[in-house]
């Protein structure tokens, strides 16, 4: 055993090299910092001796990990930093290290194997499909969202984002098991999922659908969003952009775009079909329902006609609900956190298809619910396209914005389904059904995008069969790893 390996330098090497790996995240992108770093966390972890260091040193690394990867947490508690600043330092630190016992834990649970590298791989790519899933789920910042962008991005298609965590690890692991020969391995599993990659974005897409499409994004700043002074001025901006030019056959706002509640303010729904010239809007914005309130999208047409609608289903925790709030309402009479008495959004009943004519069949995501792949793979009848609608100010301009666009765009790999998303202050796009951006508005700009919807793709494997693949591809490397334990007995 090496000194300095022990103890806290040990730790802080971890620490390290998890930022090293973040890398790879956007919007930088540096894939292979990722693969290294995480070869190099895998052969420090052949080399420690105990399970207490084993987790101590898997905890630091994925500290450091998601303590770069989701330092954009800070920014919704600097909107007002007199009144939140002074949680954000709590914020990354909590989150990151919470985060962290995932990667504790992988590192424990390899050691279960007689080859702690490999049992590492089928750890780590288990713990990361539960933190999916767990209390609500977090799947943000997966170690496979590194290849998005990429060719090797196309892995999707077939397994679900997992499968890329899988070919990430089992990249950074062989070298570490069997050297020059795991080298060469890595590099062979590199390749065919390049070259797959390459084949499928090499496949035609159908036509685009028929009809003009207008994405507006209103550029309205966090900080005054809801100041009722600027109100009509936020209101005004959304309205110009979409009265600009022809009237389009179907335009969207982004998510609680509409300062204002139709319930409260009728007028608000006259003056968004005027605008329109009678055409379909599809807009992000608070709704009241006795005494509950939705995160919603309605599409309005005509004669200010509301002809369908969405209520956000899956709720950021903390942020628009408060988990057991209505529970303490009933049980204590607490309305603070209750959204049963209007005091935090209710959640509506889960995913849907909306018909919108002949624009076809839509799968509508609000913001934070285009991170889970498993939710927009439980769509109860396939659309033809997905539209996510999101107010990304809350996230600032470095990283959360750009890291959310490119969880939204897997989706539209693992479902073979072109995206619409549309954006308060950006990422406003249009990406066809392999993934790829098709049209983008600038970042943080008062602007309206005119397009269409491109075409869709047969349904994907990963559609089909959902993570069968993977768990198979898991317990087959799980008994590898316990068949070299029985030879190794006799």
């Amino acid at each position: 055993m090496i000194d300095w390996l022990t103890g806290k330098r040990r730790g802080a090497l971890a620490f390290g090299l998890g930022a090293l790996a973040a890398l790879g995240q956007a919007p930088w992108g540096f894939w292979w910092a990722t693969l290294a770093a995480m070869a190099v966390l895998i052969w420090l972890l052949e080399r420690v001796v105990d399970r207490r260091g084993a987790f101590w040193t898997g905890l630091c690394a994925g500290t450091g990990y998601f303590a770069l990867a989701l330092s954009w947490i800070v920014e919704p508690f600097l909107i007002d930093i007199a009144a939140t600043g002074w949680m954000a330092p709590f914020a990354v630190v909590l989150l990151s290290a919470g985060l962290g016992l995932f990667w504790g834990a992988a590192a424990v649970l390899a050691r279960l194997f007689p080859r702690p590298a490999l049992g590492f791989v089928v750890a780590f790519v288990a713990l990361e499909w539960l933190r999916g899933v767990i209390l609500t789920g977090f799947p943000w910042a997966m170690l496979g969202h590194v290849w998005i962008g990429t060719p090797l991005d196309q892995l999707a298609a077939l397994g679900g984002p997992s499968v890329l965590s899988l070919v990430t690890l089992l990249a950074a692991a062989l070298p570490v098991l069997w050297r020059w020969r795991g080298a060469a391995g890595s590099a062979l599993i590199l390749a065919a999922a390049l070259g797959f990659g390459l084949w499928r974005l090499n496949q035609p897409l159908p036509d685009p659908r028929p009809g003009m499409l207008r994405l507006v994004q209103p550029n309205a700043e966090q900080s005054m969003k809801w100041e009722a002074a600027r109100a009509r001025e936020f209101l005004d901006r959304l309205l110009t952009l979409t009265a600009k030019g022809s009237p389009a056959d179907l335009t969207v706002w982004p998510e609680t775009s509409v300062p204002y509640m139709l319930e409260y303010a009728p007028e608000v729904a006259g003056m968004v079909v005027r605008a329109s010239g009678g055409k379909p809007v599809a807009l992000g914005i608070q709704r009241a329902e006795g005494d509950r309130f939705y995160n919603s999208l309605r599409v309005l047409e005509g004669a200010a006609v509301e002809t369908a609608r969405y209520d956000k289903a899956h709720l950021v925790p903390f942020g628009e609900y408060i988990p057991f709030g209505d529970l303490a309402y009933d049980w204590f009479g607490l309305k603070a956190f209750a959204a049963q008495a209007g005091n935090t959004y209710s959640d509506g009943p889960g995913p849907q298809v909306l018909d919108l004519g002949s624009f076809g069949k839509v799968l509508p995501l609000i913001c934070y619910e285009a991170i889970f792949p498993r939710e927009v793979n439980a769509m109860p009848e396939r659309a033809d396209w997905i539209l996510q609608i999101t107010n990304d100010a809350w996230f600032g301009i470095r990283t959360g914005p750009f890291q959310h666009f490119a969880q939204a765009r897997l989706r539209a790999i693992e479902q073979g389904l072109p995206l619409i998303r549309v954006a308060n202050t950006g990422v406003t796009a249009v990406v066809d059904a392999h993934g790829r951006v098709v049209q983008e508005l600038p970042f943080g700009t008062m602007a309206a995008l005119d397009t269409q919807v491109p075409g869709a793709l047969p349904p994907t494997p990963w559609s089909r069969w959902g993570d069968g693949p993977l768990a198979l591809l898991l317990a087959g490397l799980a008994a590898v790893a316990f068949n070299r334990r029985r030879r190794a007995a006799h």
